[in-house]
């Protein structure tokens, strides 16, 4: 077993492109990430093991969402777990492919809990303006439920479009892959899972966490109405003949 900075560069060289990554991925979760897989390494744990490490960080925050009274301790607490969390989520991939113990069943455990993950986080959000939100209208019960028919949608259709795009591709001459854009990473910042945990800083004052949950929401189905459409396109230049 290597040195910690041995083990860190050759995560850095098995590191995933780039491309379609928004700069907080890119610069803060990714590096994040590759520390904890290094510790991983070094004490031994398999990638499925960081996954549902990473599990727990996530899922303990959103309970604590639901059943907690808001308050800024809680708000700086489900913050800290839930960014722990998202950073082990990058951990277990980078370790998988520095050890080459990575496969089907790895892949398939890491988006059950990414999935988990959307599905909870809206619910706890919608317990949480029920139980202690003091709403201005009974309405903004229905903001939850949207934001996570955007947030599923987008991921699982994402899926499906990497799998069948991959699929289709194997049947067609290659493409040569686009540049990574920084201003595409720039643009994506809304999007990524990290800048949307940031929205948790303010539980501690209801109307500003409503406020900026709104925001986010709204912006999210924008991005969604974006990929599906870019989405599509790039599937059905692929159809054959």
């Amino acid at each position: 077993m290597g040195s910690t900075g041995t083990v860190l560069r050759e995560l850095r060289g098995a590191q995933k492109s780039a491309k379609g990554v928004s700069l907080y991925s890119r610069y803060v979760n990714r590096p994040a990430g590759r520390l904890l897989a290094a510790g991983a390494y070094r004490a031994g744990l398999t990638p499925d093991q960081v996954t549902l490490i990473s599990a727990l960080f996530t899922y303990a925050a959103l309970a604590a969402v639901a059943l907690v009274e808001p308050s800024w301790t809680l708000a700086l607490l489900v913050y800290a777990a839930l960014a722990i969390g998202f950073a082990f989520d990058s951990a277990d991939g980078q370790l998988a492919r520095l050890t080459g113990r990575g496969g089907p069943d790895g892949e398939w455990l890491d988006h059950v809990v990414d999935c988990g993950k959307l599905v909870l986080v809206h619910t706890a959000v919608l317990i949480s303006f029920y139980r202690f939100g003091e709403l201005p209208s009974d309405a903004w019960l229905l903001l939850p439920l949207g934001f996570q028919l955007a947030a599923v949608v987008t991921f699982c259709a994402g899926l499906l479009r990497e799998k069948l795009g991959k699929a289709a591709a194997g049947a067609t001459a290659g493409t040569t892959a686009a540049p990574v854009s920084r201003v595409r990473a720039v643009a994506l910042l809304p999007a990524d899972y990290g800048v949307f945990c940031l929205v948790f800083l303010l539980l501690g004052a209801p109307g500003a966490f409503r406020a900026g949950y709104a925001v986010l929401a709204v912006v999210h189905t924008l991005f969604l109405a974006a990929f599906l459409t870019k989405w599509f396109r790039e599937l059905r230049a692929l159809r054959p003949g």
